[in-house]
């Protein structure tokens, strides 16, 4: 929130044990910024390191894509939710349209 997102990446590459929580402060710092394709390496090494995103994570994911309309990468991760079972959930359901409308 405080616009220094090199520094919010310095401590995630810093921290000994990095969760689903501090994955997702990056991926939507990177987004809410205007720094759509950052917020995309994030959640691809996130998923890399093996850490399943959570519906804040699929939101702020989706409005990365939207901004860029990367709508390939949008299905992916839309398959990723189904898969998840976070479809149902009113605020990523809400992000999926935006983000096929936007795409």
């Amino acid at each position: 929130k405080c616009g220094s997102i090199k520094h919010a990446r310095q401590v995630l590459d810093k921290m000994p044990k990095r969760d689903v929580v501090s994955w997702t402060a990056l991926v939507a710092g990177y987004t809410q910024h205007g720094y759509g394709e950052k917020a995309l390496e994030v959640f691809w090494q996130m998923h890399q390191e093996g850490v399943k995103p959570n519906q804040v994570t699929f939101v702020s994911i989706l409005k990365a894509c939207a901004s860029l309309a990367v709508l390939e990468q949008g299905k992916q991760i839309h398959l990723q939710i189904i898969n998840s079972g976070f479809e149902s959930d009113i605020f990523v359901g809400s992000a999926v349209v935006d983000m096929y409308a936007k795409c």
